[in-house]
Formats: C-alpha cells, structure tokens, sequence
C-alpha cells in the first residue's frame, strides 16, 4: 500500500466534512478559557485515522498530546465464528449521549479537543467501528480521556450489535467486564 504524505488542504477538507457530515456533530464550548470543538459523528463510511487526527490538530501548538483508540470487528466472538456484525443505533439520542460522555472527560481531564466516530450499518471482520481522538497539553490526561471515553462508550451509549455467523444471527449482549471497566471511573 502506497503511503501518501497529507497535506493542509487534505486537513482542511477533512475539517470541512466532518462539519457536514451530521446536523449537529461539532459544538464549541469553553473550559477553563479554552475554547474547544468536540465533534461526533454517527456514519457509515469509513474513515481515515491520520486525516482525522490532522484535521483535528490543526497546528495547534497547545497540543501536547493525542491519544487514540481505534476498535475493529473481529472474525470470532465468544468463541463463535462472525462473518459479519450490523450495528444500529437511535439518532440524535446516540451522539447526545457521546457529546455528555465527552464533558464528563472534558470536565475531569485537561482536554484540548476530543472527536467521536462510530460506524453503523453492516461491517466485515477487520473493519473499524469506533475512533476516538483527544488531544491535551500532556499525554496523562489524554490517555486516561481517552480510555474513559471509550469505556463509557461501551456501557452508555445507545448501540445494538448483531453478529452473522454460519448458525445464523444473534443479538451481542454487554459484558460485564465492560461494566467493570466503566464503574472504576465513578
């Protein structure tokens, strides 16, 4: 795979799609006189992780820091092959609660910025589902947003996996160690 440099215009484009990708997917708000655009975004194309993460830096020279997760589908659950997984959701109230899981983050951590992109629709094995970006004056509070976000993504936000696989489809259940990890953060 040809790996091609990304240029200012290719983070300015990625900024101008992620503003328009979603009715209400960026917001500005302020903390400790920062001011700082948290955006998710529900979707069902792929994305690109270093076109995000440029486009989210922006040449910010406050950013000391930029943790992420990237979560991708697995050919195996629970010891059953998956051939596919369809993801749904409820719209408005999925990102409403993405954008409440980011300011608990913003109001515990020293968050400079934080992007959300989780995919629905049917995904193949090796597929990414989730991205989670934050950015911070130090590498402490951004790893710690971002594993708290991700976490609470698992336990708080309104999403239904179904897995495909050669005995047909079923409904995945949470887990209780996403539970567990969920409730240290309390």
């Amino acid at each position: 795979m040809k790996r091609q440099a990304l240029t200012a215009e290719d983070a300015e484009n990625a900024e101008e799609q992620r503003r328009q990708e979603s009715n209400h997917d960026s917001r500005l708000t302020t903390h400790d006189s920062r001011i700082t655009l948290m955006t998710v975004r529900i979707q069902t194309s792929d994305f690109d992780v270093s076109t995000e993460i440029t486009a989210l830096r922006r040449n910010n020279p406050k950013i000391g820091a930029v943790a992420s997760f990237i979560g991708v589908v697995r050919d195996v659950n629970d010891g059953g092959a998956v051939a596919e997984m369809t993801l749904e959701h409820y719209p408005g109230m999925t990102e409403k609660a993405i954008e409440e899981i980011i300011d608990q983050a913003k109001g515990r951590w020293q968050v400079l910025d934080a992007l959300v992109i989780h995919r629905v629709g049917t995904l193949k094995p090796t597929d990414p589902i989730v991205l989670v970006v934050v950015t911070s004056g130090h590498r402490g509070d951004a790893f710690a947003a971002c594993e708290f976000i991700m976490d609470y993504l698992k336990t708080r936000a309104p999403f239904w996996k179904k897995e495909q696989s050669g005995q047909g489809a079923r409904w995945v259940e949470a887990r209780a160690t996403d539970d567990v990890a969920a409730e240290r953060w309390r």
